[in-house]
Formats: C-alpha cells, structure tokens, sequence
C-alpha cells in the first residue's frame, strides 16, 4: 500500500466512539440503502468524480484497479444508497480498518438527511465487526458543512497517528 500522503493545513482527523449513543439510520422516503456490486464501480466512480472533482482519482481505468486491489477494500463496506429512479445518490466507501474513505452524495440529493443515515449505518455495521471507533479525514475549510454533520453525530478530533 502507498504511504499516505501528509495532511494538508486544513485537514483533520475525526473518530466516532461506537458506544451507547449510536441511533438506527433514517432513509429519507424514496431513497434505500444497498450494498455494492462489481457492476457498480463505474457509477461510485462517476459519483466520487462529480463530488469531488479534484482529480486524484484519475480515470475509472486506474481507479477501479488502486480500489478493488487494495487490501482495505471490502464490498461489503461499501454502501449505496439508490434514489426512486434508479440512479445512485450517494455512497459511502469504508476501509476495513473502520476508515471512512470516501462519502459523497451527489449535488441533487443534499440536505435531505442522506449523509447522516450513510453515517449511522457505517458506524453500526463496524460495531457489529467489533470495532471500538471509527476514523475518517476531511478538510476543515472545504467540506465545512460535513465538518459539523461529523460533529452533530459525535465525532472528535483525534492526533494523525489515530
């Protein structure tokens, strides 16, 4: 696996605790939650692209690749969540180590709820794998608005080195 890389200025390392305050997620109506399928990989790459639109990832040719043979990668940590006509409204991609890799919902599904239920289900499914925590990295200056989603569901600040 590549070295990470170092942290930008404005990046930040959050943790959830997974205790007693963990609530079951809310799908808001016509939105359902599912788990990924090979077939999906060009969607969750069309989806990260849009969302995030930095150009790390590069084409789905290198991307899908650098994600499927990563030892961290497992399909079931994977989650999609599906609008009423079919097309895929968000996604939250997980390491096996209880990191959030990547969560993204696409620009007209926002502000309905989404990311939060993505969230307590991500958290719930680790628990029940036996996880104690769950740790993700965001930037503080451009995802301000997911910032304080992590924080209303309880995440913290922790050091890099978690």
């Amino acid at each position: 696996m590549p070295e990470p890389r170092p942290p930008a200025p404005n990046d930040i390392r959050l943790r959830k605790i997974l205790d007693e305050t963990l609530v079951p997620p809310h799908w808001p109506e016509g939105f359902v939650m599912r788990r990924f399928e090979p077939g999906d990989a060009p969607a969750l790459h069309a989806l990260l692209t849009e969302v995030f639109d930095d150009g790390t990832d590069g084409p789905f040719e290198e991307w899908w690749p650098r994600v499927a043979n990563d030892p961290e990668f497992d399909p079931a940590l994977c989650f999609l969540v599906i609008d009423a006509k079919g097309r895929l409204a968000a996604a939250a991609l997980c390491w096996s180590r209880a990191f959030v890799k990547d969560l993204a919902v696409h620009p007209e599904a926002r502000g309905k709820g989404i990311a939060e239920a993505l969230m307590w289900h991500t958290f719930a499914t680790f628990r029940e794998r036996g996880a104690e925590c769950v740790d993700l990295k965001t930037n503080t200056v451009e995802n301000a608005a997911a910032v304080r989603l992590y924080e209303r569901l309880g995440m913290t600040p922790v050091a890099w080195e978690g």
